[in-house]
């Protein structure tokens, strides 16, 4: 059994959003209220896997019991909200020296600018300690006894990834295109989520219309929808929207998967 947990399910900007007054911000709905977009993994051979780690993530692990372990970042890009947390993964880098991050090229690059301390020859103690570890596309590796293949989609310009996990499991966010080749490796699964930002186009993010139609295409047997924004309308109104297999993710939400 693996279980899949939404650590956060909001756009960069959080809802509610700041100096926002719209049915969305203002909603006393638990469920309107999202941290920025990560999730944790627990395999069932007691793998436990972050991707993403955003701003919010001391916040998300607060929730989380307390000696739970992490045993591998995996990145899907290196926008902030995706990365910003990372340096306070500094506890799991205690146990871990060399706390494995898998990620593409870019965004090691990117991450080495961004926490250039954690990189310097002669570390200041305390500074957490990463041991990168290339992925690319359609590329399997495994983590423990869990194999898990990174799949390409295009954030506007930007090519990034997202992760099939095991059989049975797909986490794709940020998403605008999703190629053909990725929905072809991504049927079969029992459980997608996927992003949906809002009801309106956007020129780096699916609407909620063209998320629906890729969940269409990879048909699985049930979807959540993740990386959304305050322009979505208060869920209760938008599940209203939703075919049958499809929910709206929440902060906290956790779904049991056979894999």
């Amino acid at each position: 059994m693996m279980r899949l947990r939404f650590l956060g399910t909001g756009t960069s900007s959080g809802v509610p959003q700041l100096r926002c007054g719209c049915p969305t911000c203002i909603s006393t709905d638990a469920h309107d209220r999202r941290l920025r977009c990560s999730a944790f993994v627990e395999c069932a051979d007691g793998t436990n896997l972050l991707i993403d780690c955003g701003p919010d993530f001391y916040v998300q692990m607060l929730h989380m019991p307390r000696a739970i372990d992490i045993d591998a970042l995996l990145v899907t890009h290196q926008h902030y909200d995706h990365v910003g947390g990372i340096d306070d993964l500094r506890p799991y880098c205690w146990k871990n020296e060399h706390f494995p991050v898998y990620c593409q090229a870019d965004v090691e690059r990117d991450l080495r600018q961004r926490i250039p301390y954690a990189f310097s020859e002669n570390p200041y103690p305390g500074v957490p300690h990463f041991e990168f570890r290339r992925v690319e596309p359609f590329k399997a590796f495994t983590i423990g006894g869990v194999e898990i293949v990174p799949v390409p989609v295009n954030h506007y310009r930007l090519e990034i990834v997202g992760y099939r996990i095991g059989r049975s499991l797909a986490y794709i966010t940020d998403a605008k295109f999703v190629p053909d080749a990725t929905v072809e490796a991504l049927k079969g699964i029992d459980t997608l989520a996927i992003n949906a930002l809002r009801l309106k186009e956007h020129v780096s993010h699916m609407s909620l219309e063209q998320s629906l139609e890729v969940i269409s295409r990879i048909g699985p047997r049930r979807a959540f929808l993740t990386h959304i924004s305050h322009d979505m309308p208060p869920v209760h109104e938008a599940a209203r929207l939703l075919p049958a297999n499809v929910s709206f993710a929440y902060d906290g939400l956790e779904i049991d998967i056979d894999d």
